[in-house]
């Protein structure tokens, strides 16, 4: 385990945090890995995830944004396999099974950005800002969009993509990349408030509500009610779903 990503058990709260905070916690590979494998394997041993960032920001991307790498340019599938450090990331936060809350404060930009937006809660301080740069940087950025693309509508995704505005926390939560946005110095209360709510629920409950979030999206209409009957009927039916006093 690298120093820059710390982790802590809390309960059943493993917290995360990225720990680069002398340059805004940008993100390399390695960390990219490592948290893929963190989020791969938290169900095993822990009931909720929470993602920080040390210090001021919560991530302002990938450290390589902007630079060239030395050497001749990769050939395109030599590219896409280095890609796949990020997708397979952004893949286990969905996968991870179970629910995972970003806590935003300072800035989100780029692969912060879309780790913010692809965590099933994020709350945001009042004074977090938001980008998807890549443009700027003559970056084609559906490595980015790839995140968003179940999270936020099309009209908010291309003014993201395209304008590389920052914006802040209260149009970010128009966009759906937060769920609630909260005073600075109130932050930290409400994201322990939310966990202790999540966990009033039994692990089932829980665990199949992130299921048939990951999945009834990709699914038509007929599908997903479906797919609702039956998880409903399986997860209501365990013993640790039944009413208190009635076990």
């Amino acid at each position: 385990m690298s120093s820059d990503i710390l982790i802590a058990r809390k309960g059943p709260v493993l917290e995360i945090t990225l720990n680069r905070p002398q340059i805004g916690n940008a993100a390399s590979d390695a960390m990219a890995i490592e948290l893929t494998k963190l989020l791969l394997g938290a169900g095993e041993s822990s009931e909720i995830v929470v993602l920080r960032g040390a210090g001021e920001d919560f991530c302002v991307g990938r450290e390589t944004m902007g630079k060239r790498p030395p050497g001749a340019p990769p050939e395109a599938f030599e590219l896409r396999r280095r890609n796949d450090v990020v997708f397979n990331c952004y893949g286990a936060f969905r996968r991870c099974e179970i629910p995972v809350i970003g806590v935003v404060r300072g800035r989100a930009f780029g692969f912060g950005c879309a780790i913010a937006a692809v965590c099933d809660i994020t709350l945001a301080a009042d004074s977090a800002k938001f980008q998807v740069p890549e443009m700027a940087h003559n970056i084609m950025p559906t490595m980015v969009m790839s995140a968003l693309v179940d999270r936020v509508p099309r009209k908010a995704m291309t003014y993201l993509v395209w304008s590389t505005a920052v914006i802040g926390p209260a149009q970010a939560r128009e966009a759906g990349i937060v769920s609630e946005v909260v005073p600075a110095a109130e932050l930290d209360a409400a994201v322990e408030a939310l966990c202790k709510q999540i966990m009033r629920a039994p692990r089932p409950a829980r665990v199949g509500c992130k299921d048939y979030a990951r999945a009834a999206l990709d699914m038509d209409v007929a599908g997903a009610i479906e797919f609702a009957r039956s998880i409903h009927a399986v997860i209501n039916s365990s013993s640790e779903m039944l009413p208190q006093g009635h076990k």
